[in-house]
Parts: C-alpha cells; structure tokens; sequence
C-alpha cells in the first residue's frame, strides 16, 4: 500500500514541478552583473562598504571579499542570504532543468533501457542473430515504458 501511495504522490507530482518549472524555462532570470549582485545593489543604494559591514558585526574587509567570492561564484548560499538580508533584499535560489522533467526521466529510460539491451544485441550479432531495427525499437520502447512505471531509483 505504501509503494502505491507513493508512486500516485510521484505521478502528482511531476506534473505540477514541470508546470513551476516551465515557467521558469520561459522567463529566465537576468544575468547577474560583473561586480555581482551584492556590490551593484550596494553601490546603488549609495552604501559603502562600512556601513553594510556595521549591520552585519563585520569588517569592511570581509564584505570587500564576499563580493568579490559572490562575483567569482564562489560565495556560500548562507553568506549570500545574511548580505541580501542586510541589504532588504530577497534570495531566491531555483534549480531550473533544461528540459521538462517528463522528458528527463523518458531521456533516461531510453538509455538505461539500451544499456540494458546492448550486451544483449551485441552477442545476438556475434551469433549472426540480428533483429531487424523495428524490431529492436519495439523492444527498445516497451523496456523503456517498463522501467519508467517502476520505481524510479531503477532510472540512476
């Protein structure tokens, strides 16, 4: 009973991610600027670096080298969120896939379903047994389908 609770959660699921995350895909956030987001908001503000360092109990040193971590890429989600919160701004962090994540997990079936098939195929010919393309499409498509309604640790 769990396993099927589970897999209906899962097929809810899907559905309404891609929906959030399509529109995501559509309306892409803008390029963050060379200086970063944290010095631009900051310059902007007229703020110096003191003054934001005073509100976080920090030097002026460190916020000079979080922004330049944050220009680099290389500062922390925590040290991002303290300085947006310093500034009155808002973080907001997304993970958008490239593709609708139906079309992931079928992308992934099929592979794993001829990952699966190869060795099989492979000896098949070996032997001088080949099945004709359509055939092994078929037989490609079905696998596909059946690990995709199974659980979906099977697709990693």
């Amino acid at each position: 009973m769990v396993i099927n609770m589970n897999k209906k959660f899962l097929s809810l699921q899907l559905p309404q991610m891609d929906s959030t995350l399509t529109k995501l895909r559509v309306t892409p956030p803008p390029s963050p600027p060379n200086k970063g987001w944290v010095k631009v908001i900051r310059e902007s503000l007229g703020m110096s670096a003191s003054a934001l360092a005073r509100q976080l109990g920090v030097t002026p040193h460190s916020i000079l080298k979080l922004e330049k971590a944050e220009a680099e890429e290389k500062i922390t989600l925590a040290s991002l969120k303290k300085l947006a919160n310093a500034l009155d701004c808002e973080l907001q962090y997304t993970l958008v896939p490239r593709k609708p994540l139906e079309e992931i997990l079928e992308l992934r079936a099929l592979k794993v379903a001829r990952e699966r098939l190869q060795p099989i195929s492979h000896s098949m010919s070996l032997e001088n047994q080949e099945v004709d393309k359509s055939a092994t499409d078929k037989q490609l498509e079905l696998l596909a389908k059946e690990i995709l309604n199974g659980p979906r640790r099977n697709l990693w």
